[in-house]
């Protein structure tokens, strides 16, 4: 506990002071009400009255210096960043190419695992979740609310959006959202593991107008195998095409081909794009003035009452 003005307690020996100061005469000079500090200097009071006078005056002097303490808020303060992942639910994404504890697993169930963990953690950012396949949809607006994201992400089956991979169309509908938010730091997380089946606006052509809107991309290239690598096999990334497009947005491209790379990844872009959790949490200070103020008033209450009670009056001295 501290003070916000502790000069204030040199104000408790006033009373004393006041009563060991020579009488001053009926001019000129200044008048302390006598109800003030009659109860400490009247030796006709009661021992009573002179405690509940005591406690009164310490109990406002206290309340004056400014009492509080300081206290830690659980809540984080907005980080002022929109982020849209963009995620892939092409056919190929259940594909089991992915080793999780010896066991294969999905694509999609990869990146659900290591998505959704990241998502959740970001509290102070707005969130969004863009999800394509033939198709792209928002199936979680922008918002604070980023266990929901989550639960999203958990919640995404291959086949609600086709199983084509519109990559341009995905991309598109995450930066017309963008591009409404008034947030100084816009970003896309754009994730797939196929090429680019949409025909409709390029999505480097698409980055390069992200970029005249201040929104930044990150790219994510999934799968073991991609065209530049090995361009006749079966369900490769078109990474050399997602590298373009988080160059042209001037974002980070990631080439992720198991667990290991997916967790590096999430970091990687955690180390870009700054967590809240990972800020000072939020302090501020409570002030506590109001209970010796309240304890105070309840003393005075309580030597007007004593007052009442015996019959004293401003000149008399009360039934015995």
């Amino acid at each position: 506990m501290t003070l916000a003005f502790p000069l204030a307690l040199l104000l408790l020996p006033l009373p004393l002071l006041v009563r060991l100061l020579p009488p001053l005469g009926a001019r000129g000079g200044l008048r302390v009400p006598g109800h003030v500090f009659a109860s400490v200097g009247d030796r006709s009071a009661g021992r009573s009255g002179l405690v509940l006078a005591v406690l009164a005056w310490v109990a406002l002097v206290v309340a004056l210096a400014g009492p509080g303490i300081s206290r830690q808020s659980p809540m984080l303060p907005a980080s002022g960043r929109d982020i849209v992942l963009a995620l892939d639910l092409s056919g190929s994404m259940a594909k089991q190419d992915f080793a999780l504890d010896g066991q294969p697993i999905s694509r999609l169930d990869a990146v659900k695992r290591v998505a959704s963990r990241f998502v959740a953690a970001r509290k102070g950012d707005r969130i969004g979740l863009v999800i394509f396949g033939e198709r792209a949809y928002f199936a979680q607006p922008i918002t604070f609310d980023v266990a929901a994201v989550a639960q999203a992400i958990d919640e995404a089956q291959i086949g609600i959006s086709g199983k084509a991979t519109a990559i341009s169309d995905g991309l598109g509908l995450a930066l017309r959202r963008l591009a409404q938010s008034r947030a100084p730091t816009r970003i896309v997380v754009l994730l797939s593991d196929g090429i680019d089946t949409s025909g409709q606006v390029g999505a480097v052509d698409a980055a390069r107008l992200a970029a005249r809107h201040g929104i930044r991309i990150h790219t994510i290239a999934l799968g073991p195998d991609d065209l530049e690598t090995r361009p006749k096999a079966r369900d490769a990334v078109d990474a050399r095409t997602l590298r373009e497009v988080a160059e042209a947005a001037g974002g980070t491209s990631f080439r992720v081909r198991g667990m290991t790379d997916l967790a590096r990844m999430a970091a990687t872009l955690d180390a870009l794009e700054p967590n809240p959790s990972d800020r000072p949490p939020l302090r501020y200070w409570q002030s506590l003035w109001i209970w010796p103020a309240l304890l105070a008033l309840a003393a005075l209450l309580a030597m007007a009452g004593r007052g009442v009670w015996t019959g004293a009056g401003p000149g008399g001295r009360g039934r015995p």
